[in-house]
């Protein structure tokens, strides 16, 4: 299938990169791995590094050309692999720690910032491999530089498994722990998720679902200083005219990640997956989705108002992607991770923007509470409280939510701390002093809500 792009496109794309930022912020190949399985740990990483090695050999080199050919700069080329709690089930900690160590050292071999899919879904119940997944994060995350991983412990249809809630909460913060020295980046690298979808090419929280083909590439786009450009050029509209021009906006971007994922689809001889429209920000002056917010008329993001202004934006960026392209996919809408975000880091900083306001915020947007750094001395129940809040919002809503928390060692409310690179720099949010222990120490399985039985 060949893909047109106009010569008037051609013009607002090339405006779109040298005055507004626009990006495509990854492009993420979906590798299967189910085929690696070993005896052991590592000769099951030693298969799963081969496989990753070969497959992803020119994706970097690629990715290049296509940011040399047509002027669009392609930010990061990522991987995403099979959960590997599916392909390592009956190995044990070690084992996982292991494999853990062979994907890193695949990411480097061929030059990816990030490798998601040291993951495990278990909404329903742990696996044996599920278990000895989740008992290795900790160290996992703490020994290897490029490997992500993710947890679904809630869907719609099955409820919210309270048993790995009450796990990670202890995980983040031993995950945290162990990476004191870099203020607790390993949590960084850890999504826990709620309805999680399998052609995510945003890390930290891709993994390449059982429901994909055996190679894919997802493009995620990422636009915040275009769709703040064009709410800034139009103060005086009202708000049903600015999600049209909003809409119109995210129909252009589209264009754009579709035109980079079809050419990299036929270059690197794979299927073209999904575009993600998701307005992913960065710690950029102006690349902030806080920005946009505040364009619309809010003196400060967090103020009275922002959770509606943000529903305009996820729906209007949905609309009009879905109205360039039929491929459509992973999250699509808005982030709003603190941490990457300049706009959203200074509301917090400020006191404007509290993690009760967030988490109502995380009812309209693509994700959920994302790059949110906490006092150290927050306890597990407390962080394993936070997890089922979002999930819950995400299982009554039909959406995916996700938590990615960093109680950082030895910072108390009003501190900072520094990521660096993408991930940023944030300051430490005030968490509500009472404790959820006793309800976090029934576990058990939280039911699904009665419209999951929609067949």
């Amino acid at each position: 299938m060949r893909f047109a792009i106009s010569r008037e496109e051609v013009f607002e794309t090339i405006q779109m990169v040298t005055e507004q930022n626009l990006d495509i912020r990854t492009i993420t190949m979906g590798i299967n791995i189910q085929d690696c399985r070993g005896e052991n740990g590592q000769h099951t990483g030693g298969k799963i590094y081969e496989k990753i090695t070969r497959q992803a050999e020119k994706l970097v080199r690629v990715g290049a050309e296509i940011e040399r050919d047509y002027g669009i700069p392609i930010i990061n080329k990522r991987i995403s692999v099979t959960p590997v709690a599916m392909v390592a089930d009956g190995l044990d900690a070690d084992d996982l720690l292991q494999i853990a160590g062979y994907l890193d050292k695949a990411a480097a071999e061929v030059g990816v910032n990030f490798l998601g899919g040291f993951a495990a879904l278990v909404h329903k119940g742990y696996t044996r491999g599920d278990l000895a997944l989740v008992q290795a994060l900790p160290e996992a995350l703490a020994r290897t530089e490029r490997v992500c991983a993710a947890v679904n412990v809630a869907t719609t249809r099955a409820g919210i498994n309270m048993d790995a809630v009450y796990d990670l909460g202890r995980i983040v913060k031993k995950t945290a722990a162990l990476t004191a020295d870099r203020d607790g980046l390993g949590c960084a690298k850890l999504v826990v998720f709620c309805n999680s979808v399998e052609d995510n090419p945003f890390m930290a929280g891709a993994y390449h679902g059982p429901g994909e083909p055996e190679c894919t590439v997802n493009i995620g786009i990422s636009g915040p200083g275009v769709v703040a450009g064009v709410v800034k050029a139009n103060p005086g509209v009202d708000l049903g005219e600015l999600a049209n021009l909003i809409k119109n906006t995210a129909f252009k971007i589209t264009r754009t990640g579709e035109l980079v994922g079809r050419v990299a689809s036929e270059r690197l001889g794979v299927p073209f997956g999904i575009v993600d429209l998701s307005l992913a920000p960065t710690p950029a002056v102006g690349d902030s989705v806080a920005d946009i917010l505040e364009a619309m008329g809010l003196e400060r993001v967090g103020a009275p108002g922002t959770t509606a202004a943000l529903a305009l934006l996820n729906d209007a960026v949905k609309k009009g992607g879905a109205m360039a392209s039929s491929s459509v996919g992973g999250l699509t809408g808005a982030f709003i991770p603190v941490s990457e975000d300049a706009g959203l880091a200074r509301a917090a900083a400020e006191g404007a923007l509290t993690l009760e306001k967030l988490e109502a915020m995380t009812c309209v947007c693509s994700v959920g509470l994302d790059m949110i750094a906490v006092p150290g001395d927050t306890s597990a129940e407390t962080i394993s409280g936070i997890i089922a809040d979002e999930a819950a919002i995400g299982m009554i809503n039909r959406k995916t939510t996700a938590v990615r928390i960093i109680p950082a060692p030895g910072k108390k409310e009003g501190d900072r701390v520094e990521f660096g690179g993408l991930l940023g720099h944030a300051p430490v949010m005030a968490v509500n002093r009472y404790s959820p222990a006793a309800f976090i120490a029934r576990k058990g399985r939280i039911p699904a809500p009665i419209h999951s039985l929609n067949n």
